[in-house]
């Protein structure tokens, strides 16, 4: 800077700001990698079985779902044993079900940090979606030894899980800003998570295919993204059915559409949540 020379600092009004600072997140980006060592650490701080938890819950679901559903219920499995069909699933689902929730509460969980000094709201919801990333890469290196055990080997669709995989995080971020904004200031929203995923949960093809599905019906079901990020894992780790394009379409615009949207009210609401955190 030249002798003599003051540096000023421009405010920009809201109206101007992106919706994502991605410039800004960037300059913070060592608070962010705290969150998210934080997110992970605290999960297995003093805990006996450590990364065990990461496999314990999508696996005691699936012996549930094998039992209930495969056995008792007999729902199609497109041809392949219960157990991996639905674990395939579960493996995205509990990703996403487990993002959800941290990032749902993340906000009044962090009421102390947002009071009392400045930086990227977005960086306290955007934790859980990468922090989760180690719980599924856990149990994705189990699916792989439960595709080995069965003898099943993954299609030419496994080039297109990165793509799924980011469809899933971005899903899961596009709601989470979503509803970590509302519960702010209507705390009912981290009362209900437990039933709302749940709920979400039967609403994608966990338990059952997609196939399952009226064909009239299939386009209206894929605006659940994780509908067409979890058929189209069964595609390419599987081969059950050829990879689902429509449904992975529908559901990548919608995802947009949710992220876009779920930055656009959490910017709107950035503005009040220190009053009311």
């Amino acid at each position: 800077m030249p002798e003599g020379a003051v540096e000023r600092t421009v405010i920009d009004a809201d109206g101007k700001m992106p919706l994502i600072d991605w410039r800004e997140l960037r300059q913070y980006r060592d608070l962010f990698y705290f969150l998210v060592w934080r997110d992970i650490k605290t999960r297995y701080a003093q805990s006996v079985l450590g990364v065990g938890w990461a496999v314990i819950q999508p696996v005691f679901s699936m012996i549930v779902f094998t039992i209930v559903f495969g056995r008792l219920a007999q729902v199609d499995s497109d041809g392949v044993p219960y157990a991996i069909f639905s674990f395939t699933a579960l493996v995205p689902w509990t990703y996403f079900s487990g993002a959800l929730t941290g990032a749902s509460g993340s906000l009044t969980s962090a009421s102390n940090m947002i009071t009392k000094v400045y930086f990227p709201r977005l960086v306290i919801p955007f934790a859980p979606v990468l922090g989760k990333l180690v719980d599924f890469a856990i149990a994705m290196l189990l699916l792989f030894g439960m595709m080995a055990w069965f003898r099943i080997l993954p299609t030419a669709g496994v080039l297109f899980l990165p793509a799924l995989i980011l469809l899933m995080m971005a899903t899961s971020a596009g709601m989470g800003m979503w509803l970590t904004a509302l519960s702010v200031q209507y705390r009912d929203i981290n009362y209900a998570m437990g039933f709302l995923v749940q709920l979400l949960m039967y609403a994608a093809p966990v338990v059952y295919p997609a196939s399952a599905v009226p064909e009239q019906f299939r386009l209206l079901y894929s605006l659940f993204p994780m509908a067409g990020v979890i058929e189209g894992f069964r595609s390419a780790l599987l081969g059950t059915n050829p990879m689902p394009w429509d449904m992975i379409g529908v559901g990548a615009v919608s995802a947009l559409i949710i992220f876009i949207s779920g930055a656009a009210y959490f910017r709107r609401m950035e503005r009040i949540f220190a009053d009311v955190v």
